[in-house]
């Protein structure tokens, strides 16, 4: 799976939160085989090498254009959250087709 963390500047917030990612991740089984955390304007333009980005809420829709492509866009209330992060993600078509 390949994962982007985004948030505001892409370093403190989004550093956390892809550990939360990489927490969450293990506890489903899911192998990750890139990951990388980075400011929204990076995400924006990079979003589409991922098959899932990770974002607060507020930024959703900054990522349109990578839905709209068919990458899977999650927004995080708590992005430190492993568990809201792996429940979010346990909802998402891409996970079900993986079962």
């Amino acid at each position: 799976m390949r994962i982007l963390v985004s948030c505001a500047n892409g370093s403190g917030t989004s550093l956390m939160m892809m550990r939360s990612v990489e927490k969450a991740m293990k506890e489903l089984s899911i192998p990750i085989t890139k990951i990388h955390h980075c400011s929204i304007s990076e995400g924006k333009s990079s979003a589409s090498q991922y098959d899932v980005v990770f974002t607060p809420v507020n930024f959703l829709n900054m990522f349109e254009q990578a839905q709209k492509k068919g990458v899977t866009v999650i927004g995080i209330k708590n992005v430190m959250s492993a568990k809201e992060i792996g429940e979010k993600f346990a909802e998402t078509d891409l996970y079900k087709n993986r079962k």
